[in-house]
């Protein structure tokens, strides 16, 4: 059964999107890869068009959650029609060739045994040291719902389309994985993290990597703090602390 459409949210990535959509192309009952050219400044979303993708595009960066969000309208248009609607797989635009790998993540959605799958990558990459946003995420979603996540900012993510309605609207930039997490646990979805051997391109740790990683604490606390307001009051301490 052809029931998985892939999104991949793509911001300046024409060196990777083409062999990342080809290999999406191949993973099982995945029949639409939609990318969702954020405004890149390359020809991230000519190459994806070229691979074989529908292409969906912001005329500027509007971020993750608003590129997760208009590749799942797309998906649903292309519904219009369909006795099913097909489960959303979302994935990075840099996963490359490791992309094929990502079959074990839709089989427990396709098979009715959970409503969002969260990746787990097995294969180690070099992070460059945001290991403090991966735990601010971790004790929130835990003091939140009380779930220990080990990969609580995985973007790697299959939902059915009833949890991603019901997760509506997202969370803005890179808070919206910590979020997701936190609002469908809370509504009694069911969330299942899975091991993948995917690899996307490591964080390094220039300015460029740095200034990434204070967005992405920017945007964990901002989602954190409209969820759990006691990790609100501990991330204010944290900054307080820092000053």
């Amino acid at each position: 059964m052809q029931d998985v459409a892939v999104i991949i949210p793509a911001k300046d990535e024409a060196d990777r999107i083409a062999a990342t959509v080809k290999a999406a192309q191949e993973l099982p009952g995945a029949d639409l890869v939609v990318v969702v050219d954020d405004g890149s400044s390359d020809g991230t979303g000519r190459v994806a068009r070229d691979a074989g993708a529908r292409v969906v595009r912001h005329s500027r960066n509007r971020g993750k959650g608003a590129a997760m969000e208009s590749g799942a309208e797309a998906v649903r248009l292309l519904d219009d029609g369909r006795d099913q609607p097909r489960h959303l797989l979302f994935l990075d635009a840099d996963l490359a060739e490791t992309a094929r790998e990502a079959a074990p993540l839709t089989e427990p959605v396709r098979a009715g045994d959970a409503d969002m799958t969260i990746a787990v990558f097995t294969t180690t990459v070099k992070l460059g040291g945001h290991g403090f946003v991966v735990r601010l995420s971790r004790e929130g979603i835990r003091r939140a719902t009380g779930w220990e996540a080990t990969a609580p900012l995985n973007g790697q993510r299959c939902l059915t389309r009833a949890a991603f309605d019901a997760a509506l609207p997202l969370a803005a930039g890179f808070g919206v994985e910590t979020a997701l997490t936190i609002d469908l646990l809370r509504k009694g979805f069911r969330v299942k993290e899975v091991e993948v051997p995917l690899a996307h391109r490591a964080t390094g740790t220039d300015w460029h990597a740095q200034l990434h990683r204070a967005r992405q604490f920017r945007d964990v606390a901002r989602a954190l703090a409209v969820r759990e307001p006691v990790v609100a009051r501990r991330v204010d301490r944290l900054r307080g602390s820092r000053r």
